[in-house]
Formats: structure tokens, C-alpha cells, sequence
């Protein structure tokens, strides 16, 4: 899990980025580190989480505390998210891309594996795309390919819009299986507690810049140009992510390969301790060709 311990705030090109580290043992051998810390050795590959939209990164909590502890896990607040201050202008992916690789470069990683859920995955799809040197291996929960995907409804669409339910236990126990399926459909108050009690709501012109952020984006185009082996993640009830868009995604990356569970969006945190052996095989197993 993330101790207090691990959470820190560091620079990167100017900007604040609150991130935690849960550190682990070497998994591979053929990524150096750009420099040793008291953590962890120089053939490191850490996994970097990605997180949806208006969530910080305590929310994957049950993810990282049921994942192979073998593997170091990298979270932080997008800016203006979280414990993230906010940004002094509106950005887009790629410009957020290139902040994440200069994260990275500061807190000494050289590559890394990286996963993306939901608002998070469109960003690992462009970052797995302009900084393809640095992301060894894809991960993709619960996300699709933007602008040119199967939409949700609309009645789903405009509860995303603001992070009332970010905001608003009452609303959200209200309106969890509608938005998010599986098992909120059941229990909608064990999802209202669990983002309650994992998450830290940044400003709403926070949560109006990421949806800026990825306003026309689409990865249709670029995703037969991938490179990395990919793991694509959906839940088989996911009102806001269908699951035709993660079957896209499987037929245009090359090296993909399809994981679907019996569950909703929020499966990475309601299902954790089913995905994450799922995730940790394909992070610890070798390397095509014997890299």
C-alpha cells in the first residue's frame, strides 16, 4: 500500500506533482536506472498508474495492496487534481505526456510499465505513443479510443461532466449502478464509501481541465502503431466505458490481448483482488524474443 511515508511532493519542469511510491524487488533485468535510490536497484521496472478523471491516486489503493508486492508501483495527482496544485494553463495530453516522462526522468526511472484506467488510459495510449521509449510495457482499464468511440448514454455522459459525485456521497449512492455498474448495481454504498474514503477532490477548474485535456483526442489512428506488448482490461457491465471499445482496441494494437471480467468501471478497485493477478502475470512474465 501507499504509507504516508511514500507520499511526497516533487518539481518537475515547474510544476507540483504529489506522488507516492510503494517500493518493491527487481522484476526484470534488462531496464537501468538512470540512478540508484535507497529503495530499489538498477534494473528496476516500476509500474506508473495512470488514474481516471477527478480521482487522486489513493483511490487504486485496493489495486496496489492486492498486486505481486515484487513490483514497485508509481502513482501521483494529475495537476489540479488530488493533492496536485493547479497548473498555470489548460493542457492536453500530449503536453501532459511529456510532463509524466520528465517525472519520471526526476524520480530516477529510465523506462516504465505503465497502466491507465478510464480518463488515464487515453493518456497511457498517447504516452505509450510519444514516449514509446519510455513505456516498456500497456496496460489499459476501463478506457476507450476518445473521440471516436461507442459512447455511453447520454443520461451517463452528463453525470461525468462535474465531480458532484466526487463531492456528494448521498448523490452517489444514488447514482453509482447507473454509472458504474457491477457491483454497484448490488451495493451501491460500498462504492459511495470506497471513493469517499480513498479519494482526495481537487478544484472543479481542476476536473474541467482534464476534460479539456482530452476534448477531439482520439488514439484510432495511432493504436496499429503501438509497439508494446498490451494488456487490454473491461468489465462486461460498464455503463460509461462499453465493452465493444476495449474489443476496438484489441483488433488495432498489434500486440494486445483481451482480459474481460464480470464486472463494472470501478473493477480495478471493487475487483482488485481478481485483476491484479491477472495484471501482475502480464508485468512479470518475459519479455518477447528474451529481453
Amino acid at each position: 500500500m501507499f504509507t504516508t511515508d511514500s507520499l511526497r511532493t516533487v518539481a518537475v519542469d515547474g510544476q507540483l506533482i504529489r506522488i507516492a511510491v510503494r517500493s518493491g524487488q527487481t522484476i526484470r533485468s534488462g531496464t537501468r536506472r538512470l540512478r540508484r535510490t535507497a529503495v530499489s536497484s538498477e534494473n528496476l521496472v516500476p509500474l506508473l498508474l495512470i488514474n481516471g478523471i477527478g480521482a487522486s491516486l489513493e483511490l487504486l489503493t485496493p489495486f496496489v495492496d492486492a498486486l505481486d508486492p515484487r513490483i514497485e508501483v508509481v502513482s501521483f495527482d494529475v495537476p489540479g487534481v488530488g493533492g496536485s496544485p493547479m497548473p498555470g494553463r489548460p493542457y492536453r495530453f500530449t503536453g501532459l505526456c511529456r510532463l509524466i516522462a520528465s517525472m519520471l526522468t526526476t524520480l530516477g526511472y529510465e523506462q516504465a510499465d505503465v497502466l491507465g484506467i478510464s480518463w488515464g488510459g487515453g493518456v497511457a495510449q498517447q504516452f505509450a505513443l510519444a514516449q514509446r521509449a519510455r513505456c516498456r510495457r500497456l496496460v489499459l482499464v476501463s478506457t476507450g479510443t476518445g473521440a471516436f468511440m461507442v459512447p455511453a448514454k447520454p443520461a451517463v455522459l452528463a453525470r461525468m461532466v462535474t465531480p458532484r459525485r466526487y463531492l456528494d456521497r448521498g448523490y452517489l449512492e444514488r447514482v453509482a449502478g447507473e454509472l458504474y455498474g457491477g457491483s454497484a448495481r448490488s451495493d451501491p454504498a460500498a462504492i459511495a464509501a470506497a471513493m469517499n474514503a480513498h479519494n482526495r477532490v481537487g478544484s472543479q477548474r481542476g476536473y474541467l481541465y482534464q476534460l479539456a485535456a482530452g476534448a477531439g483526442w482520439t488514439s484510432v489512428p495511432f493504436l496499429p502503431l503501438l509497439r508494446q506488448p498490451t494488456l487490454i482490461v473491461s468489465g462486461d457491465d460498464d455503463p460509461i466505458i462499453p465493452l465493444a471499445n476495449a474489443r476496438l482496441m484489441h483488433r488495432l494494437i498489434p500486440q494486445s490481448r483481451l482480459h474481460v471480467f464480470h464486472g463494472g468501471h470501478l473493477g480495478l478497485v471493487t475487483e482488485a483482488s481478481g485483476l491484479a493477478p491477472v495484471i501482475g502475470d502480464f508485468l512479470t512474465e518475459p519479455d518477447p524474443g528474451g529481453r
